[in-house]
């Protein structure tokens, strides 16, 4: 059987699935950027590769069929790596490949980033290759961190909310899918928590289970913009930031999904859960 290729190993995600397939004792080819920080893994091999070097690429990827792919960094120009990328896989003969993506991917989404998975979803569709595409809400695991050393969480999302999924569920969901990849072609999976959150609930469910206090700060957008001047930022991650908040307060990450308990099989995790585990 040939392996499944796993990208992103050195960051969580990644990491996360690929473990998961080492108990089912998968055969895997992990591609990374920088092999030393890969994690070593029974029947894993680690291979050197750059998204956009379609040689190292193509290299890593002789006999995969089937590759998960984790978004790359964010950048100007992650769409343009995304497709060099994806070329290079479809080239190499990968036959099934599947993307994290993003909740409500779309040309015109108010957060810009989410543009950007549009964008590499359609070029992964017109590819040649078989796709199944995860589109994750944002990281629950991240909730707890949005206060910062200060304890404020500061952004104009008003009282939008947003559905946050654990990068565990995330990670059972991708390997399910690896697993039977067939089952799960031309499928675009919205993967989402049990639960809305505000940001104001965040801040009370962090400050109630970890004793730190935490509070939401509703910026205007020039507030919003000038709250975030001083880190010396570019403005396409600037405008990233921002819009975020722009997108939970009109509603785009809003909405439950069932798609972790169907093809998980296990309900999605709470962000009391989360902290219940690690506080």
């Amino acid at each position: 059987m040939s392996p499944i290729g796993v990208t992103g190993v050195t960051g969580r995600l990644g990491a996360k699935v690929a473990a998961r397939l080492a108990d089912r004792g998968v055969a895997q080819r992990l591609l990374a950027r920088r092999p030393e920080a890969a994690p070593s893994l029974a029947n894993a091999e680690v291979v050197a590769v750059d998204y956009t070097d379609a040689s190292t690429v193509g290299k890593a990827l002789d006999g995969v069929q089937t590759l998960f792919m984790v978004s790359a960094k964010e950048s100007a120009d992650r769409v343009d790596v995304h497709r060099a990328f994806v070329d290079a896989a479809a080239e190499a003969g990968v036959r099934h490949l599947v993307y994290t993506s993003f909740y409500g991917a779309a040309p015109d989404a108010i957060f810009t980033i989410i543009r950007d998975h549009w964008a590499t979803e359609e070029h992964i569709r017109v590819s040649g290759m078989q796709w199944t595409f995860l589109r994750d809400n944002l990281y629950l695991d991240l909730a707890p961190m949005l206060g910062g050393p200060e304890g404020v969480i500061r952004g104009p999302a008003g009282d939008g909310v947003f559905s946050p999924v654990a990068q565990d569920d995330i990670a059972d969901v991708a390997v399910a899918v690896l697993m039977n990849p067939s089952e799960h072609a031309g499928q675009a999976y919205d993967l989402t928590g049990p639960e809305q959150l505000s940001m104001a609930a965040v801040a009370a469910v962090v400050t109630e289970l970890t004793g730190r206090q935490v509070r939401y700060v509703n910026e205007t957008l020039a507030e919003a913009y000038a709250s975030r001047a001083s880190y010396g930022a570019p403005d396409w991650e600037v405008e990233a930031w921002v819009s975020t908040y722009l997108s939970i307060a009109a509603g785009e990450m809003a909405g439950i999904s069932d798609c972790v308990e169907r093809i998980a099989g296990h309900r999605p995790m709470s962000l009391r859960e989360l902290l219940s585990r690690s506080p």
